[in-house]
């Protein structure tokens, strides 16, 4: 379907700082008891009671974290608050407000914040967020979005990443590397575009991919599905900057080693396929990848009778002495250093 380019455009100036907030947040509803004032005052005002606030933030620019030429701005707004909705359930909490902060370059119209915005609003609405704050200013560098995520728990759910303890199981929810490979596909696609615009996408053979790459899902569900399954988990992390990365940070910070089994890391079908067309390593990829937003914590040895066989959990290894080091188990047997090769946004 071709773009319409005669579509009128609003220039944002029109609006002004305060009528652009007006404009943007006038979808944004209150579902949540805690929240006694959102947007319209100086700061939102929450009640917790006698429940903990969780909170976490988080930062997406352009050119760095996003490309504009695949990325939708609906999916940009929607995966912007995913990822700050996965660091909430990383601490076994329950997320209730978000804030939203955007810096926008003048080549963007009010219609393209627009797109954002209802990618943000529809994110809020399926996760049941209030959207209580933020801020609006001009950017020289593109667009500039930062998400404030806070929630609530009862303080003997919260989920720290310093519990793991030697013979823990390490667990992952989900399948790993999905995004990472939708974002190769979508990569090869623009060079193609840029050679030949007229070659349109065939992208049939890697929905799923894309799918995670562009709409990912956090997993709120977690913390329910462990709870009536009667198990805590000692220590948690989203993946967001690739598996090896999430679990050298586990061990760190609970100062323990681990084992984790290369023949145990759950994997969809499409990826192995399109690992096979790109000529890439499987398990590089699902070590690596990131933005996954799965769930990678450890439990008691004790409680892998209540897991096994759930369709959502996957074993993938176990933790040692800090002694002994991390170390991948590959499929031949062998042991392999593991060492942190996910996404860094400050490297070169």
């Amino acid at each position: 379907m071709l773009e319409d380019k005669n579509q009128s455009r609003t220039s944002l100036s029109q609006l002004g700082e305060f009528g652009l907030i007006e404009h943007l947040t006038k979808n944004f509803t209150v579902s949540q008891e805690s929240t006694l004032k959102s947007i319209g005052d100086d700061a939102a005002v929450l009640n917790f009671g006698d429940k903990k606030a969780v909170i976490s933030t988080d930062l997406l620019v352009e050119g760095v974290h996003f490309d504009l030429a695949y990325m939708p701005l609906k999916h940009l707004g929607y995966k912007a608050v995913v990822a700050n909705v996965s660091d909430i359930c990383a601490m076994n909490a329950t997320p209730t407000q978000i804030t939203v902060s955007v810096a926008v370059s003048n080549r963007f119209p009010l219609e393209a914040l627009e797109e954002l915005f209802d990618g943000i609003t529809l994110a809020s609405k399926i996760y049941n967020v209030d959207v209580i704050g933020g801020d609006t200013t001009s950017s020289q560098k593109g667009l500039i979005i930062s998400i404030t995520a806070i929630g609530e728990a009862n303080s003997e759910d919260i989920v720290y990443r310093n519990g793991a303890k030697e013979n823990d199981l390490l667990v992952v929810s989900g399948d790993i590397g999905a995004a990472y490979m939708g974002l190769q596909v979508l990569e090869r696609e623009k060079q193609v575009f840029q050679v030949n615009p007229n070659n349109q996408p065939v992208l049939d053979d890697y929905t799923y991919l894309i799918e995670r790459q562009l709409k990912p899902e956090a997993r709120t569900d977690i913390k329910e599905l462990l709870a009536k399954l009667e198990v805590k988990p000692t220590a948690m992390i989203d993946i967001s900057d690739g598996l090896s990365s999430e679990i050298l940070h586990l061990c760190k910070q609970s100062n323990v080693g681990c084992n984790l089994y290369e023949e145990k890391i759950p994997v969809d079908p499409q990826l192995i396929n399109v690992c096979e067309e790109f000529n890439l390593d499987i398990t590089t990829v699902a070590l690596s990848g990131g933005e996954d937003y799965e769930l990678l914590f450890t439990i008691k040895m004790e409680d892998f009778d209540k897991i096994k066989g759930n369709p959502n959990f996957t074993v993938i290894g176990h933790m040692v002495a800090a002694t002994e080091g991390n170390h991948l188990i590959t499929r031949a047997n062998t042991k392999i250093a593991l060492k942190a090769r996910g996404w860094n946004a400050l490297s070169e």
